[in-house]
Parts: C-alpha cells; sequence; structure tokens
C-alpha cells in the first residue's frame, strides 16, 4: 500500500526544481491571488499541487487526492479521507505568504492516509534541499539520520511555535497572558518548518488552532515518529479526518499535559 519513500521524494523533489523555485522571487503580476480574505494562492501553488497529483496518482493507481488547493474550488474533496482508498494529502507551498513576499520559509507538505490514518509524510525544505520523511511505526528520517525530538522540559524553558492568528479573541488574550511562562516563541508562519523544528531537536512544542490536514498529517506523524507526543487540545488523538479542535505537540505525555496547563488550564480568583 505504500510506495517506495524514495521515489516519492523525488517527485516532490522534482516538482519543488519544476514548477516551485524558478517562480521564487520572480512572480509577475498577477501571479499572486486571494482565495479570501488574507489568504493567498500563487501560480506555484496551482502548478506545484497539479503536478503532484498527476504523478502520485500514476504512481500508486486508485489512489485519490486531498490538495489545499483543489480544496479551494470544492470542500467535498475532504470527503475522501473517510473512504477506503488510500489518499494523498498535499500543501504544494505551505508558507505562502512566506514564498509570495519573497522570504526563503515555505515548502511542501505531503501524507499518505489510509481508511483515517496517516502512514506516511514528507515535510521538504525546497531552499536548503532537506527531507524530513516518516513511516507509522519506522521512525522519521532525514538523509539517513534518524531524527529525535527535543527532550522533555519544564514549561517555563520549552520554546516553540504558538501562532495566535486564528484564535477567538477571548483564547488569543488568554495565550497573550500566559505567553510570559514559557521559553522563547516563534511564529515562522510555515507549518513545514516548525515541524522540521521539532523533529530535528530545534524546538519542543508548538500549538495550532485550525487543523486542515494539509498543515498537519504529514507533521504529526513525523513529530510523533520522532518520539514526540500530540494531541488535539483536549486530549484526543489528532486524524487527518479531524475538522477542528486545535493540535499540541510536545516532547513527551507528562511535558505535553504541563504546557496544556500553563497555557490553558483556568485560574481561580
Amino acid at each position: 500500500m505504500i510506495p517506495d519513500i524514495d521515489a516519492v521524494s523525488r517527485i516532490v523533489r522534482e516538482v519543488s526544481d519544476a514548477e516551485i523555485m524558478p517562480r521564487f522571487r520572480n512572480l509577475a503580476e498577477g501571479e499572486i491571488k486571494e482565495k479570501g480574505p488574507g489568504d493567498l494562492v500563487t501560480v506555484a501553488d496551482e502548478a506545484a499541487e497539479k503536478a503532484l497529483t498527476r504523478r502520485l496518482s500514476d504512481l500508486l493507481p486508485g489512489s485519490l487526492v486531498v490538495g489545499e488547493e483543489a480544496y479551494a474550488g470544492d470542500q467535498g474533496v475532504l470527503d475522501r479521507l473517510s473512504g477506503d482508498q488510500p489518499v494523498w494529502i498535499i500543501d504544494p507551498v505551505d508558507g505562502t505568504h512566506n514564498f509570495a513576499g519573497g522570504k526563503p520559509i515555505f515548502g511542501t507538505l505531503l501524507a499518505l492516509a489510509v481508511k483515517g490514518q496517516t502512514v506516511a509524510g514528507w515535510i521538504h525544505d525546497p531552499n536548503s534541499g532537506r527531507m524530513a520523511t516518516a513511516v507509522r511505526g519506522e521512525g522519521a528520517w532525514m538523509a539517513g539520520r534518524r531524527l529525535t525530538v527535543l527532550p522533555p522540559a519544564p514549561p517555563s524553558e520549552m520554546t516553540g511555535a504558538m501562532p495566535t492568528k486564528f484564535c477567538d479573541p477571548e483564547r488569543r488574550e488568554l495565550l497573550e497572558s500566559r505567553r510570559p511562562r514559557l521559553g522563547p516563541t516563534y511564529n515562522l508562519f510555515c507549518a513545514a518548518h516548525e515541524y522540521l523544528k521539532l523533529a530535528l531537536g530545534e524546538g519542543h512544542f508548538s500549538m495550532y488552532h485550525r487543523t486542515m490536514p494539509w498543515d498537519h498529517a504529514a507533521g504529526v506523524l513525523v513529530h510523533g515518529e520522532a518520539g514526540g507526543y500530540s494531541a488535539k487540545l483536549d486530549g484526543s488523538p489528532y486524524a487527518p479526518t479531524d475538522r477542528g479542535g486545535g493540535i499540541l505537540m510536545a516532547p513527551d505525555r507528562a511535558s505535553w499535559l504541563a504546557l496544556r496547563d500553563v497555557l490553558l488550564a483556568e485560574e481561580g480568583p
């Protein structure tokens, strides 16, 4: 069911080289659009997703595709994740705002799901050439090296990504008030790079409020296979079929619980 990992990696690299990188810092007028308020898409996103859809479908006959750009045209594509056929989940250019602004912090996220469970994932940084891969139960790898998350630490020493853009105002206010209780936090505006930092041992945690599968299916698997612990904010396991509930990543379950308490626990008067 899972095709050759290296064959998929080659496809991701080749599509990046052909459709994404030639357009980086080279977008013409009219090649950046808004799908919605503040939600950008470029010709690179669209061309890369089409190329990946074609090549991955050919590589695994009978498979389906859920792509971020296809979803923009038909939200019903998400229903494919609930069926029996294998499904490729594609974010062709994660960090489109950075890409469109000429900032080299963007990547491609790709996952393969079977019956609602992520079974393989790829995270590619086209600028550095780094590629993290994972197969469920077989670890996370980059260039022949097994990846490992940072060891647990108390929340006051934990560093990580804590974007609050997509929170409701009340939660945003709560999280901002709790930020001083943590170590240094950052927002790269690119989940691909934030997941890479976790898997490479360069950050302890990430917290997200939107759970669209192209943003998180690959990253949650890579993080877990690198030894990390993740769950939705209510403590239930994440699955690519989820439509909400937020996600929190940490080195292990104990540090996850401590971090969630610091960030979200109600305090008495």
